[in-house]
C-alpha cells in the first residue's frame, strides 16, 4: 500500500510539475486501481499529452461518472466540456454536441464558476468558426472574457481575448484584431497561461497572420510556438506547430524538412483533430505538387479530402499540370461557388487566374483579379498591403498582361513580384516570377535581360528540387525538349484568289484574316511565333488554348461578308526553343503541327487524336481517321473538331 501511495504522489507531483510525461508512466503503474475523480482527470491529462487519446477519453468519462456519483456537478461539468472538445476533434460532432449539452444542463442554476466561462468560450468558438456569424462571436467572447476575469480564469480569459481578435479580422477590423492577438500571445510567451491554452493562443495567431499574408509575422511567432513546443517533450497537441513549422519551411524553400515535419504532425494530430491533420496533408500536397512528385501530391489531396478539408486550390492547380485544363477549370470553379468568406476564397483567386488564362478566358482571369485586389485593400494592415497579398496580385496581372500581348506592362508587374517575394523570402514564389519576367523580356526582345531572369529562375528551381518548373526554364533557355501545343493556319487557295480579287481587295482581305488571326491566337493566351505567308505558326501552353483559338478564328472569319476559306492545324508534342532570340520552336512536335496543318481542308479545325485527349469534352469530335504524313514515321489518329 505504502508503494502505491508513493506511486500515486509520484504521479501528482509530475503532474503538479507539468511534466506529463513522467506523470502518465507513474499513473499507468497503477493499472486499474481505483482513483478518486481528481487523480482520473490528471490521469487522463497525462495520457493526453502524451498522445493516447482514446485512454484520455476513457479516464475522462469515468471522472465524469465519479464526480457525478460523488455529488460534484462542477467537476462532471468540466469533464463534461473537455469530451465535447475531444470529440468535435474527432469529427464525432453528434457526440460532442451531446457532451456540450450536458454540461450546459448541469451548470444551469450553479453559481458562477469556471466552468461556465468555458462553456460559453466553446459557444464563441462554434459562433465564430462552425456558424460564421462574427457579430455573435464578438458578442460571446466578451461576456466569456468578463465571466473569466470575475471567476479568475487567466487561460480562458485570454483564449476569449485570441478568439474576439480572430473575429475582428474576419470582420475586416485587422488593427483591432491584431492587437488583441498580440497581448493574448504575450501571456503565452510569458507563461501567464497553461500549456493546452497557450498552444491554441498561438495557433490562433499564426493562423490570422497567415491570412494576412503577413508572412513574416507569422513565421516569428511560429519559431516562438516551435520553442515552447519543443520544451514541452510530449507528443500530440504539438503536432499543430509542427504544421505551422512546415508552413513557414515550405514558403521558405526548404522542402524536405517541410515534409517531414508535416508527415511527423500528422501522426501526432491523427487522434486529437481531424482538422488540423487535414491541413498537415494538404499542406503535403502542396510541397509534392511544388516537387512534381504528382501521385503523392494526389493521395495527400484525396487523405486531405477525406478528412474534411476541401483539396482546392492544389488539386485544381495539381490537373492543370497534369494537362487536364477542363478538370482544373471545374474544380477551382466549385470551389469558389462554395466559398463566401473573402479570405478563403483569396486563397483560391491566384489559381482561377492561372488557371483561367491556360483555359484562354482572359476575361474570367480579369475578373478574378479583380476580386483579388478588393479583397486584399479591405485587408490592409493600417494604411498598406501585406507584401505577400501585394506579390501575390502583381503576379496575377503580370500573368494576364503577358497573355494579352502587353509585354511592356506585364514586364512592369512581374518585376515588382519578384521583387515583394524576394523581400517576403519566398524563394519558390520569386523564381516564378522571374521566369515569368523573363518571358515578358524576351518578347520585348531584350534578350540579355531574358536571360539573366530565366537562369536565376532556373538556379533557384534546381536549388528547391521543382522539376517542372527547372525543365520549363531549361526549355525557355534551349536546352532541352518540352512539350507544347502548336497551331498552323493557312488560307485555302491563296494564289488564286489573290488573283481573282486583285492585289488592292487581296491586300485588305489579308489584312482582315490577319487581325481576326492575331486576335484570336492572343485572347486565348497563345504566342504568335511567326507569320508564314498567308498563314500563322502559334504556340500554347496547353491543348484547350489552341483548340479555343483555332474555334474563335474559324467563327470571326465566317462571320465576315467575305473571308477566305482557312485551315487549322493542332498538335501538342515536344519541342525546343530555337533562333538567335529564342523566339522560334523546333522538333518532332513542330514538323506533326505543320502537317497536321496541311491535311486540313478549307474551314476545317483538324487536330491529333491524342491532342485532343482529357479536354474534347469540351468540343464536339468527328471520328478518328487515321492518315499517313509526309515526313512522320507512323499514322496518326486525327478528328476534326466542330466549330460552328
Amino acid at each position: 500500500m505504502a508503494q502505491v501511495l508513493d506511486t500515486l504522489e509520484a504521479a501528482r507531483a509530475a503532474a503538479s510539475d507539468q511534466q506529463w510525461r513522467a506523470a502518465y508512466v507513474s499513473f499507468s503503474t497503477l493499472g486499474e486501481r481505483e482513483l478518486a475523480p481528481e487523480d482520473l482527470e490528471t490521469y487522463a491529462e497525462a495520457a493526453w499529452w502524451n498522445g493516447q487519446l482514446d485512454e484520455a477519453i476513457s479516464l475522462r468519462e469515468r471522472a465524469h461518472a465519479e464526480y457525478t456519483a460523488a455529488g460534484d456537478p462542477l467537476g462532471a461539468a468540466r469533464m463534461a466540456l473537455v469530451l465535447a472538445w475531444d470529440y468535435e476533434g474527432r469529427g464525432s460532432f453528434a457526440v460532442s454536441n451531446g457532451w456540450l449539452a450536458s454540461a450546459e444542463r448541469i451548470l444551469d442554476g450553479l453559481p458562477e464558476a469556471p466552468e461556465h466561462g468555458r462553456l460559453l468560450l466553446l459557444k464563441g468558438i462554434a459562433a465564430l468558426f462552425a456558424e460564421g456569424d462574427l457579430e455573435r462571436a464578438v458578442e460571446l467572447f466578451e461576456e466569456t472574457f468578463e465571466l473569466a476575469s470575475r471567476v479568475g480564469d487567466r487561460d480562458v480569459q485570454m483564449l476569449a481575448l485570441s478568439g474576439k481578435g480572430r473575429a475582428f479580422i474576419k470582420a475586416g477590423e485587422i488593427e483591432r484584431g491584431l492587437a488583441l492577438l498580440d497581448e493574448a500571445t504575450a501571456s503565452a510567451m510569458c507563461g501567464d497561461i497553461r500549456p493546452h491554452a497557450a498552444g491554441l493562443v498561438y495557433c490562433v495567431t499564426i493562423s490570422s497572420c497567415q491570412d494576412l499574408g503577413d508572412v513574416r509575422r507569422a513565421a516569428e511567432w511560429t519559431e516562438a510556438a516551435n520553442r515552447w513546443c519543443d520544451r514541452l517533450d510530449v507528443t500530440g497537441f504539438p503536432g499543430a506547430c509542427r504544421i505551422h513549422r512546415a508552413e513557414v519551411l515550405r514558403i521558405r524553400g526548404d522542402w524536405p524538412a517541410a515534409e517531414a515535419q508535416a508527415l511527423a504532425a500528422c501522426e501526432e494530430l491523427l487522434d486529437f483533430d481531424r482538422s488540423i491533420t487535414a491541413g498537415g496533408h494538404y499542406e503535403i500536397g502542396e510541397i509534392r505538387r511544388r516537387q512534381g512528385n504528382f501521385a503523392g501530391a494526389e493521395e495527400a489531396y484525396r487523405v486531405s479530402n477525406e478528412l474534411g478539408r476541401d483539396p482546392q486550390p492544389g488539386l485544381a492547380l495539381l490537373r492543370l499540370a497534369e494537362g487536364k485544363v477542363d478538370a482544373a477549370t471545374a474544380g477551382i470553379t466549385r470551389a469558389l461557388d462554395e466559398t463566401t468568406d473573402p479570405l478563403s476564397r483569396l486563397r483560391r483567386l491566384p489559381a482561377r487566374v492561372e488557371i483561367a488564362i491556360a483555359a484562354g478566358d482572359l476575361r474570367a482571369a480579369r475578373a478574378a483579379a479583380d476580386e483579388m485586389e478588393g479583397i486584399i485593400d479591405s485587408y490592409k494592415i493600417g494604411e498598406r498591403r501585406a507584401a505577400a497579398f501585394d506579390a501575390l496580385l502583381h503576379f496575377a496581372r503580370g500573368r494576364i498582361l503577358l497573355a494579352e500581348g502587353d509585354s511592356e506592362g506585364a514586364a512592369s508587374a512581374l518585376k515588382r513580384a519578384r521583387d515583394e517575394w524576394q523581400g517576403v523570402g519566398a524563394p519558390y514564389e520569386t523564381a516564378q516570377a522571374r521566369l515569368t519576367l523573363g518571358i515578358a523580356f524576351r518578347r520585348l526582345g531584350d534578350e540579355h535581360a531574358a536571360a539573366a531572369e530565366l537562369e536565376g529562375a532556373l538556379g533557384a528551381f534546381e536549388r528547391l528540387g521543382a522539376k517542372l518548373d527547372e525543365a520549363r526554364a531549361q526549355e525557355l533557355l534551349g536546352r532541352v525538349e518540352a512539350r507544347r501545343t502548336f497551331l498552323f493556319t493557312d488560307i485555302v487557295d491563296s494564289t488564286k484568289l489573290a488573283q481573282t480579287l486583285g492585289d488592292d481587295k487581296w491586300q485588305r482581305l489579308l489584312a482582315r484574316h490577319d487581325e481576326l488571326a492575331g486576335q484570336a491566337i492572343a485572347e486565348s493566351g497563345g504566342e504568335v511565333v511567326k507569320q508564314t505567308g498567308d498563314g500563322f505558326f502559334a504556340s500554347f501552353d496547353n491543348p484547350r488554348a489552341a483548340l479555343d483559338a483555332a474555334v474563335a478564328m474559324q467563327r470571326a472569319l465566317a462571320a465576315e461578308i467575305i473571308a477566305p476559306d482557312v485551315r487549322i492545324g493542332v498538335h501538342a508534342g515536344g519541342a525546343f526553343r530555337t533562333g538567335a532570340d529564342g523566339a522560334d520552336y523546333g522538333g518532332q512536335g513542330v514538323h506533326v503541327a505543320a502537317r497536321v496543318g496541311a491535311a486540313a481542308r478549307g474551314g476545317e479545325i483538324l487536330a491529333s487524336a491524342d491532342t485532343v485527349d482529357g479536354v474534347g469534352g469540351s468540343f464536339r469530335l468527328s471520328q478518328p481517321r487515321t492518315e499517313t504524313l509526309k515526313g512522320v514515321a507512323e499514322p496518326v489518329d486525327l478528328v476534326s473538331v466542330d466549330w460552328h
